[in-house]
């Protein structure tokens, strides 16, 4: 009930004062990219239940000649970015916490195709409400595997508490200041899963 109370009323005093981060945002994106300025992806979230999961766009539509969507890392250029660098692309997941959807703390959600994808012990990630952050993202992100990443995902749930998730939160907010560990060694974005060997 803490963490839920919690939740709820940081993010409605954090959507209060960031409300001009989200207007000079959007403003950007429409300038830059133009509509949509909303990413709205379904995602499963606590008990595999699925969701549409908010984000900033940060890519561009840019296609080949064939009509196929060009590699991540050449549509995420210029202000989206920045935009990505800097995790404002997160701010709009603060009306999934709002809305009960997400915690700030917890397993990210992610692709639905996975869920056929986890290991027994993999699929506990879904036993609590997926994050804004967690373990794993403030461990290297982006930056290390799939496998490590399910491991931290699993730790916290197995040991998750209040003071845990205030240490995460304050963790996160370094990271988001030194703009560490934002992409894979080898792609602009983590390459997807495909199962664990």
């Amino acid at each position: 009930m803490l963490k839920i109370l919690f939740d709820k009323i940081l993010a409605l005093i954090l959507i209060i004062l960031f409300s001009p981060i989200y207007i000079i945002v959007s403003f950007l994106i429409y300038i830059k990219m133009g509509n949509p300025l909303l990413f709205r992806q379904k995602r499963p979230g606590y008990k595999e239940k699925i969701f549409g999961i908010y984000k900033f766009r940060t890519m561009t539509n840019e296609s080949d000649k064939d009509g196929n969507l060009l590699p991540d890392e050449q549509r995420l250029v210029g202000i989206g970015k920045f935009i990505r660098s800097t995790s404002l692309d997160e701010l709009p997941q603060l009306f999934n916490v709002l809305k009960g959807e997400m915690s700030f703390v917890g397993p990210r959600p992610l692709l639905i195709e996975y869920l056929d994808l986890y290991g027994d012990k993999q699929k506990k990630r879904h036993d609590v409400k997926p994050g804004i952050t967690g373990w794993a993202q403030v461990n290297g992100r982006n930056a290390i595997s799939w496998e490590q990443k399910f491991e931290y995902d699993v730790w916290y749930v197995e040991n998750q508490s209040f003071l845990l998730d205030i240490k995460i939160l304050w963790m996160t907010f370094l990271k988001v200041i030194k703009r560490s560990d934002i992409s894979s060694s080898s792609s602009a974005t983590m390459e997807k899963f495909t199962g664990s060997k």
